[in-house]
């Protein structure tokens, strides 16, 4: 579904790799803020993580869709961090911005922060993750999507290393489907 199997993208960031124009970071960069209440605990009676995931893929999500100008979905989640716990009471801010794109693919990066509702300490990073998002078209086929412009030093370290995690994922799937493909010539197929 997304670009992934194909060819690897060789435009740099802000290229364009068809005819869209680039857009920068900052236009996309979004926060969501959410109040943990005791409806969000585990039975350890701190948040559970499949809260936090799901606010991690609304704010990448609605990331993407900006982004892209359009529907996107979640291809996959990479590298999800929970750092520390997240307690009832804790105001959750989830900031997610595109790190990289593809010809129709996206690499969304996103940080968790924590802060006591009723104290002014700085919040505090609880966790990060890596999605990757297709953009697709009103019949759910992919379409493509703008190049991403990096804008500072942090942006373009952060598209560098979305990079490396790319060709990482491409090399899992090559080697999980050629050790699939000799599983069955064995007659291994289980």
């Amino acid at each position: 579904m997304t670009d992934q199997a194909s060819a690897p993208d060789v435009a740099g960031p802000g290229e364009s790799t068809g005819d869209l124009p680039g857009k920068p970071t900052a236009a996309s960069r979004t926060t969501l803020s959410h109040i943990m209440t005791h409806n969000d605990t585990n039975l350890l009676g701190t948040v559970h993580g499949g809260v936090i995931m799901k606010l991690v893929d609304d704010a990448a999500g609605a990331v993407a869709g900006r982004h892209s100008g359009g529907p996107a979905v979640t291809a996959s989640m990479d590298e999800m961090a929970f750092l520390e716990p997240v307690r009832v009471g804790d105001l959750v801010h989830v900031k997610a911005q595109v790190n990289w794109t593809g010809r129709t693919s996206m690499e969304i990066g996103v940080r968790v922060l924590a802060e006591r509702w009723n104290e002014s300490a700085p919040p505090t990073q609880v966790g990060s993750a890596y999605l990757v998002f297709a953009a697709v078209d009103a019949d759910g086929k992919p379409r493509q999507v703008p190049p991403v412009i990096p804008e500072t030093e942090r942006d373009k370290r952060r598209y560098q290393e979305a990079q490396i995690r790319r060709t990482h994922r491409l090399a899992r799937r090559r080697a999980i489907r050629e050790l699939r493909e000799s599983r069955v010539v064995e007659g291994r197929d289980d």
